[in-house]
């Protein structure tokens, strides 16, 4: 599974490199079933950007998508319709350089 640019952009920037290696695999082998039929960027970015760059807060958010997709969206502040401004000023803008 893909991952945009600028959500890896912040993976590699917020995360000691071994986490963020098993970060960013994680992130590719996430399941239909976690995605819930949800923006792939979407639910990427819940499971990371409250992680505070802590692999262990990582996977605890993990284990909440695989329960409940949309838990891990709102414990996420990406529950709103205002979502896709909260991962631009957290990533920067799409297809931008931020």
């Amino acid at each position: 599974m893909d991952i945009s640019p600028r959500l890896a952009r912040w993976i590699t920037r917020e995360l000691v490199a071994a986490d963020a290696e098993h970060v960013l695999r994680e992130l590719g082998d996430l399941s239909d079933s976690v995605l819930g039929g949800q923006d792939r960027e979407r639910i990427q970015a819940a499971l990371v950007i409250r992680s505070g760059g802590e692999r262990a807060r990582f996977d605890g958010m993990l284990r909440l998508a695989r329960e409940d997709w949309r838990d891990l969206l709102v414990a996420a502040d990406l529950g709103h319709g205002d979502w896709r401004n909260v991962l631009d000023d957290v990533l920067g803008p799409a297809g931008g350089s931020a």
